[in-house]
């Protein structure tokens, strides 16, 4: 059920925090189960990333996750989470090769999802096509540093801006996605003073993941900080619960129990006698 003190944010609220000081907290959800606990938490935000590739789907990264993936998920998180922001992926290869075909597909991933906004990877070389969405009435959520779709060409899963020219160059583009009209723009493994140097670069708010304190808001991986893989653990994530052994626990008790006799017990079982039936 959800917290009926929640108020949903909206597109303008993003800004108002900005000017206010107001931090705020978003993670990634993909279906409608984990929506319904996000929306029922103090969590303004929801991401249904193609970060669903590697954490729903078992693919080895983002790359392969398809337009129809992301809309069916994404459609799930709307319905669990009515009082929440949601955010959905344009997934890789939904809009490099054209601006006609961002359009295409931001247009339909907004309007059969029901999204508040869509995401894309990109500085200054998407600035173009950050201006075209929205300027046709799509909210556009920027995505810098470590853009997951196109590590390979970064060199893999690695720090961002460790150099005084990479640093300049985060901020730079940072400022062409604010100028083409995002609202607010996710900043990905970054030293803390170059994520600060961002923020404070920007009238929109800067979404940090892995970015360190000085950033207006701070983004996980709900799979990761409920720690439910395992032995896999970025530098940047603390575990705030341990899901994957309470959920191993919960499983080996219901075995035990079954097998000996435990469970399911009268409590759980339906006692009404039947005639020529009993036990």
């Amino acid at each position: 059920m959800a917290d009926s003190k929640k108020k949903k944010m909206t597109v303008l609220d993003f800004k108002k925090y900005k000017e206010e000081g107001k931090k705020f907290t978003y993670v990634t959800a993909y279906d409608y189960t984990m929506a319904s606990i996000v929306n029922e938490s103090k969590t303004e935000v929801i991401l249904v990333g193609d970060s669903l590739g590697n954490t729903m789907l078992g693919y080895d990264g983002t790359t392969a996750v398809t337009m129809e993936e992301i809309i069916h998920h994404a459609k799930a998180v709307r319905r669990g989470a009515p009082d929440t922001f949601i955010v959905a992926d344009l997934p890789f290869g939904s809009y490099q090769e054209s601006i006609e075909q961002a359009l295409h597909n931001a247009i339909r991933l907004y309007k059969e999802t029901a999204c508040d906004c869509v995401k894309l990877e990109g500085g200054v070389e998407m600035a173009e096509t950050i201006k075209a969405i929205v300027n046709i009435g799509v909210p556009v959520m920027g995505h810098i540093g470590l853009t997951p779709q196109t590590a390979g060409s970064l060199g893999g899963f690695k720090v961002q801006g460790g150099t005084p020219e990479g640093a300049r160059k985060l901020v730079e583009d940072a400022k062409a996605l604010e100028e083409a009209g995002a609202f607010s723009i996710v900043l990905e493994c970054v030293p803390k003073g170059v994520a600060k140097a961002v923020t404070e670069a920007c009238s929109v708010p800067i979404l940090g993941i892995g970015a360190g304190p000085y950033v207006d808001c701070q983004v996980l991986v709900i799979h990761d900080m409920l720690d439910m893989f395992g032995d896999f653990k970025p530098k940047f994530v603390k575990h705030f619960a341990h899901l994957r052994r309470d959920m191993v626990n919960a499983l080996n008790t219901f075995h035990e129990e079954s097998l000996s006799g435990e469970f399911p017990s009268p409590e759980y079982s339906f006692n009404a006698k039947v005639e020529g039936f009993e036990v």
